[in-house]
C-alpha cells in the first residue's frame, strides 16, 4: 500500500514537472537565443551580449514597444474606471434591462477577436476617427471593459452594504462613501481587473491589426511583421528584459502579500 502511494506521488510530481517544462521551455529558448552570435537564430553558435547593446539602436522596435506601453496604460485606466463604475452600479441598483446589459457584456469576450476587430474598424471609418494611437486606445479599452467588470463583480459578490449605510448614517455623502469606504474594500478586485486589462492589451494582435494606423505599430504587430523575414536576436533580447521585469514585479508583489498576511496574523 505504501509503495503504491509512493509511486502515485512520484508520478504526480513527474507530471507536474512535465507541465512546467512544457510551459516554460519556449521562454527559456528565447532567453538562450538572445545571447546567440548568429543573427539567423536557427542554431545556437556562441554566446554574446551584442544584441542587448544593439537593441537600443533599433528605433523601430523601441518605438513599437513604446506604443504598446502607451496604449496599454491609457486603455487600462479608461477600462478600469468605466468597468469599476459599471460593476458597482449594476450590483447596487435594479433597473429595466439590467439582465440584457449583463448578457451583452459577455459578447466581446466570447465572439472571435477578428469579428470585434472588423466591427471596430467599420465604426472608426463611419465616425471618421483617424487610425492611430487614438483608435488603438479606444479599441483596447472596449474589449478590456468586460474583463474589469467581471473581476470587480467577483469582489462585490461578498460586499456588505451595511458598511455603506453606516457611513452615510454618520453624515458621509454617496460620493464620499464610495471613495472612502467602498473603493478601498473592493480595491483588490479593481487592481486585479486593471492588471488583466493591461495584460490583454499588450498581448493583443488581431484587434490591433484592424485598428492601427501609420506610426502606431505595437510590439506584437512588429514581431508578427518580422516573422516574414526572420525574427532578429534583438527582439529576443527585448523579450528577455520584459520577462525579467515581469518576474521581478511578480516576486516583489508576492513577497509583500506574504508580509502583509503574516503581519495581520500576528
Amino acid at each position: 500500500m505504501k509503495s503504491r502511494k509512493k509511486f502515485g506521488k512520484t508520478l504526480a510530481s513527474l507530471y507536474s514537472y512535465l507541465v512546467y517544462l512544457f510551459l516554460y521551455l519556449p521562454i527559456f529558448v528565447i532567453i538562450l537565443f538572445s545571447f546567440n552570435t548568429s543573427k539567423r537564430n536557427i542554431v545556437f553558435e556562441g554566446f554574446t551580449f551584442l544584441w542587448y547593446s544593439r537593441l537600443f539602436d533599433n528605433d523601430a522596435l523601441l518605438q513599437a514597444y513604446g506604443n504598446t506601453l502607451i496604449v496599454g496604460s491609457i486603455s487600462t485606466v479608461i477600462a478600469t474606471i468605466i468597468g469599476t463604475l459599471a460593476s458597482y452600479g449594476m450590483s447596487k441598483y435594479k433597473f429595466k434591462g439590467k439582465g440584457i446589459i449583463d448578457m451583452l457584456l459577455y459578447i466581446p469576450v466570447v465572439i472571435p477577436e477578428i469579428v470585434l476587430g472588423i466591427s471596430l474598424l467599420a465604426i472608426f471609418n463611419l465616425s471618421n476617427i483617424p487610425m492611430g494611437l487614438t483608435s488603438l486606445i479606444i479599441a483596447h479599452a472596449t474589449f478590456s471593459i468586460p474583463f474589469v467588470v467581471f473581476t470587480v463583480n467577483a469582489r462585490l459578490a461578498g460586499f456588505d452594504r451595511s458598511v455603506e449605510e453606516a457611513a452615510m448614517d454618520l453624515g458621509a455623502g454617496r460620493i464620499k462613501t464610495f471613495f472612502t469606504v467602498t473603493l478601498p474594500i473592493i480595491m483588490p478586485g479593481v487592481i486585479s481587473g486593471a492588471f488583466l486589462a493591461f495584460t490583454l492589451s499588450i498581448d493583443d494582435i488581431i484587434i490591433s491589426f484592424f485598428t492601427t494606423g501609420p506610426g502606431s505599430n505595437t510590439f506584437p504587430l512588429k514581431v508578427m511583421e518580422l516573422t516574414k523575414t526572420g525574427v532578429t536576436p534583438d527582439v529576443y533580447a527585448l523579450t528577455t528584459l520584459v520577462f525579467i521585469v515581469t518576474v521581478a514585479v511578480t516576486f516583489l508583489s508576492q513577497r509583500d502579500k506574504k508580509k502583509t498576511a503574516s503581519n495581520s496574523s500576528k
